[in-house]
């Protein structure tokens, strides 16, 4: 009797994940006091709308939190929702983590390829995949995606902390304790990403949406200027050549990072 439901869930994240973009973390609330509960849903969708999606183990890899520099393993049960639970909450910068399996897509349309490449600054990929000979129609890429949020407990003081996921972003600065400019540090295959594009997603009380583009520097950092009581979603895309022999083999994997927060009233 349970595993209808869990089909049908799953089949809705996949129907949703294969015509949307970010994958992200959405906490209830962003600021909590201690010994309140932290929950948070998933969400998956362009321009940081999306409906909310619960857990499902067996499209998850990674289900944890960070406190005071260590990583704790997050108990859940398939069909939980809100998706991420977490009682008891101590003062201090609290990072929600999820690592998704992988999934797959089927490029039924050339366009759709050469716009997502474009989109997340991939400039190379369209001249190797044709370098390679690949097929424009019924080729396959895989993707994960790999969410982190920051919700902050009392004071809120405290680090991010880097989980060692392929990707990942990492905030520098807590946008709860700290002034002047947000600096983000994007890791991939264990070290800084030079030279990338960040796509960071600034939305209001009102719901007025903003997007801006960055691009991180040699060590892999990113700042951008923030505003009180304003939603954020911060993305990076890396794009990586799979052995490719037939249509059933991935010519792509897409590794996805999220990182989202909330900075405070003034």
């Amino acid at each position: 009797m349970f595993f209808r439901p869990l089909v049908g869930i799953f089949s809705m994240i996949c129907a949703t994940a294969l015509s949307a973009h970010e994958f992200w973390i959405d906490p209830v609330k962003y600021q909590v006091q201690p010994g309140e509960d932290i929950q948070a849903h998933f969400k998956v969708g362009s321009d940081f709308k999306g409906p909310k999606h619960g857990f499902l183990e067996m499209r998850s890899t990674r289900h944890a939190f960070g406190y005071n520099g260590t990583v704790f393993p997050l108990k859940a049960r398939s069909g939980d929702r809100p998706a991420m639970n977490l009682g008891a909450t101590r003062d201090g910068l609290i990072t929600l983590v999820h690592e998704t399996t992988d999934s797959t897509i089927t490029y039924k349309d050339w366009s759709k390829f050469v716009g997502f490449t474009d989109h997340k600054d991939m400039p190379t990929a369209v001249a190797r995949h044709r370098e390679r000979g690949l097929p424009e129609i019924d080729f396959v890429e895989t993707y994960r995606r790999h969410g982190k949020s920051l919700v902050a407990v009392g004071s809120g003081a405290g680090s991010d902390i880097r989980v060692g996921m392929q990707i990942e972003i990492v905030a520098l600065t807590n946008p709860y304790t700290d002034d002047g400019d947000m600096k983000v540090q994007v890791w991939f295959n264990d070290a800084p990403r030079p030279n990338a594009q960040v796509e960071v997603f600034e939305r209001d009380a009102d719901g007025a949406l903003n997007i801006s583009l960055y691009r991180t520097d040699d060590q892999g950092i990113a700042s951008f200027r923030t505003k009180p009581d304003h939603w954020y979603l911060v993305d990076n895309v890396a794009l990586i050549e799979r052995d490719f022999e037939t249509l059933k083999d991935p010519a792509w994997h897409s590794a996805w990072a999220s990182l989202t927060f909330k900075t405070p009233a003034p």
